[in-house]
């Protein structure tokens, strides 16, 4: 079957789908925890799963694992992708008032701070990306990003008084 994954032949990704398709459903709803989320996420999943099956590498583990290792980081994608263009997802937004960005000045602030910092956080926190996709889309290395979020969020915090700091949480959970 890792053969005819590799080869892309379309029998093997729905022998996949019909082996390993529900256990990999039960653990995208346990991070997604929405039925129609969870679908989506599973089937572009296995669209991932399918298109990089020739990266396979048996040596470094089971398929299952691999293939595991893949919906996993599209569920946590599509969720963080989700909180970050809405607000936090109902299972974490307890103890958080949802503050619009526009009324703290958070926006303002984020524009004073330097570039470097500045692209980094648009991208994350207002874009939605992911640290990882940060690195690709700048061509920088993981460290660099999470220094960079680190660092803005310790200028961002100096501004901001203690009333606001459930809006560090919502930054927090999101990178």
């Amino acid at each position: 079957m890792i053969k005819q994954l590799q080869e892309q032949n379309k029998q093997a990704i729905g022998a996949l789908y019909d082996q390993y398709g529900p256990a990999l459903y039960g653990i995208v709803l346990k991070i997604v925890r929405s039925e129609m989320i969870a679908e989506d996420v599973l089937q572009e999943a296995f669209v991932k799963i399918w298109k990089k099956g020739h990266s396979y590498n048996p040596s470094k583990g089971t398929l299952f694992t691999w293939m595991l290792n893949i919906t996993r980081n599209t569920a946590i994608d599509k969720l963080r992708t989700e909180e970050s263009r809405n607000r936090i997802a109902p299972n974490q937004q307890e103890g958080f008032s949802e503050i619009p960005t526009d009324h703290i000045g958070l926006n303002s602030q984020v524009n004073k701070l330097e570039e470097k910092y500045r692209h980094v956080i648009d991208l994350i926190y207002f874009k939605g990306y992911t640290q990882e996709e940060v690195t690709e889309e700048l061509n920088i290395p993981l460290g660099t990003v999470k220094s960079r979020v680190r660092i803005a969020l310790r200028e961002l915090r100096k501004v901001f008084s203690v009333q606001y700091s459930s809006v560090w949480w919502c930054l927090l959970l999101i990178m």
